[in-house]
């Protein structure tokens, strides 16, 4: 019998670590080598189990995952790097990968493709979710700087604040870049609290200012 794949989980919710253990100790190649809750962890785990793809969540309690990232690579070298999580966004994808992530998953198809994509990265292979895959290769938003009292906003929101300035529902949004309505509806709220904007004419005064609809100006 060919030796299995061995994956570590690193996740701070004890639930998710469950699902995801699930998902993969179903497959006869694959098995859970260790878990971990904080890049701390994380480190540790890879140190002592070298695992062949170390699920890596973005949102830890001690460190982001993108750090953690790279100190897995540095204590396990061998290892490769499946990046799970919740931000449907390119700036994330970006950084994951330049931290030596070898794929990027998004949690809400995890379920569907968590194990095509550890197999794609255990095999030298990189894996990018489809929807981020789409959003690559479609034309990015103006370069530049817009944010508020919150912070700035992310390449993703501001290609979101263009399309809701544009006159697009959250349901048109959500078709033309590949993400659910909650997505969306999440992301809006982000800009809404980043901008500190909460009706859709100040948003739309913000778009333009910032020359988001230019190109769009007849």
């Amino acid at each position: 019998m060919a030796e299995r794949l061995r994956v570590a989980l690193c996740d701070d919710h004890a639930v998710v670590r469950s699902g995801l253990r699930r998902i993969v100790e179903a497959e006869a190649d694959l098995e859970v080598v260790g878990e971990a809750g904080t890049a701390k962890e994380a480190v540790a785990l890879a140190a002592a189990t070298t695992p062949d793809v170390m699920v890596m969540d973005l949102g830890l309690p001690d460190s982001s995952g993108i750090v953690a990232t790279a100190e897995v690579l540095q204590a396990s070298p061998s290892t490769r790097v499946l990046v799970l999580t919740v931000h449907d966004d390119v700036a994330y994808l970006r950084r994951a990968f330049s931290a030596g992530a070898a794929g990027y998953l998004v949690k809400e198809a995890a379920d569907v493709e968590l194990i095509q994509a550890v197999r794609q990265v255990a095999a030298g292979r990189q894996y990018v979710h489809p929807t981020l895959g789409a959003a690559l290769l479609a034309p990015e938003p103006p370069a530049g700087h817009l944010g508020g009292p919150g912070g700035e906003l992310s390449e993703r929101e501001i290609e979101v604040l263009r399309l809701v300035a544009l006159g697009l529902t959250n349901p048109e949004i959500a078709e033309r870049l590949y993400v659910s309505v909650r997505t969306v509806e999440t992301h809006r709220a982000h800009i809404s609290q980043k901008l500190d904007v909460h009706n859709r004419a100040e948003l739309v005064r913000r778009a333009r200012d910032a020359g988001l609809l230019d190109e769009d100006s007849s």
